[in-house]
């Protein structure tokens, strides 16, 4: 939930006047060109950015408080660019990112199987393509399955197969009853995997549209 909230970096606001309800089994898509704010409404909604005005909280918790880090271990950000430890083993930063969740470790080598991946386990990251990685961190919310899924540009990096991951991480959340937001600026992707969207342009974020 955010009410009026606004970000700002100096003298530059980036967000303005944002209200926004996320409920339960939602997917809520936010589409706007590149610069519009949308990756730091998404950083708002991991918790890793307090508002410069205005009240945001998320899965209960308001960001900011001292029960922030509680309601993180519930969250996945999947953002432009892979969250790996270049050092470690693909299977190592799986269980590693794991047991940070506070999520069982035993599903990892299964995780990394079903994103066709269990040949490579042992590989070190900075070793594997941009597209491995990316099924990596699909592997990811499989195996700690978050209340809450926040995708930035969700498709990039992935070939036509590896597409469906992303289809199949929506579909298990939303049947959980867990929220997914996504953004991008290209709405003909991301359409067929929300119930509602909203235009951010210029820091301020437009009507909701339902979409299904």
């Amino acid at each position: 939930q955010l009410s009026e909230v606004g970000v700002r970096f100096g003298r530059m606001p980036v967000l303005r006047g944002i209200d926004l309800r996320i409920d339960p089994g939602e997917v809520v898509g936010i589409v706007g060109p590149n610069g519009s704010g949308k990756s730091t409404l998404l950083r708002i909604l991991a918790t890793l950015l307090k508002p410069s005005i205005g009240e945001a909280s998320v899965l209960g918790t308001r960001v900011g408080s001292d029960g922030i880090l509680a309601a993180r271990r519930r969250i996945a950000l999947l953002g432009h660019h892979p969250g790996l430890w270049g050092e470690l083993t693909l299977i190592e930063n799986l269980t590693f990112v794991a047991r940070l969740a506070g999520a069982r470790t035993e599903g990892a080598d299964r995780a990394l199987e079903l994103v066709g991946l269990g040949g490579a386990k042992n590989r070190r990251a900075d070793h594997s393509s941009h597209g491995m990685q990316r099924r990596v961190e699909f592997a990811r919310v499989m195996l700690i399955q978050p209340d809450l899924l926040l995708l930035d540009e969700a498709h990039a990096g992935l070939d036509k197969a590896a597409q469906a991951l992303v289809r199949a991480a929506v579909r298990d959340v939303k049947e959980r009853n867990g929220g997914v937001v996504l953004v991008s600026h290209e709405p003909d992707r991301m359409l067929p995997l929300v119930t509602a969207t909203y235009h951010l342009e210029g820091g301020t974020l437009g009507g909701r549209t339902e979409t299904a």
